[in-house]
């Protein structure tokens, strides 16, 4: 799904998120919502590392040329989406691990932040979706004073709630 911009027309996904599984997608869904607030297009997408591995590396090694900067890839288990894909290109990649039923997670977050030397993965938290975006958004606004100005009133607006909810 490619996502629109404020003038409507069809943008480049700057941002691919990418999950193993379509019953990942409420727990992948906070990236996407802060992605759209801060006006970064992005495009989600369901690939599996074991079930759809020639497709993954497929869509993954295209992604530079399509115009995509930042790849955040959510998975639970075993976890091994975030680490083919970052195997697979030089892009930045973005782990999620998801909460999984027999380990609460902890199996995805092992396998996520245990890459080999030389394939990177940065790793959030177990579900932690909307901070992979914020990531993502960090990394982007290296390059972009616009986005720097959004991310500190973001900030801005965080310990204005904080001080607020004080009794």
């Amino acid at each position: 799904m490619i996502l629109l911009n404020t003038e409507k027309t069809v943008s480049i996904p700057i941002v691919a998120i990418l999950m193993g599984s379509i019953s990942d997608a409420d727990t992948i869904e906070p990236a996407r919502q802060i992605l759209k607030e801060f006006d970064i297009p992005c495009e989600m997408k369901v690939l599996s590392a074991h079930r759809t591995p020639e497709q993954t590396i497929s869509y993954v090694k295209a992604a530079k040329e399509r115009g995509t900067k930042i790849i955040i890839a959510g998975a639970g288990g075993a976890a091994h989406l975030p680490g083919i894909v970052a195997a697979v290109t030089t892009l930045p990649v973005i782990g999620i691990p998801i909460k999984s039923k027999s380990l609460n997670g902890l199996d995805s977050l092992l396998s996520i932040v245990q890459m080999p030397a030389g394939i990177p993965v940065a790793t959030v938290a177990i579900d932690g979706a909307a901070n992979a975006a914020l990531l993502a958004i960090e990394i982007l606004a290296l390059s972009s004073p616009e986005l720097t100005i959004k991310l500190e009133s973001y900030r801005t607006k965080l310990q204005e709630k904080v001080l607020k909810s004080s009794v």
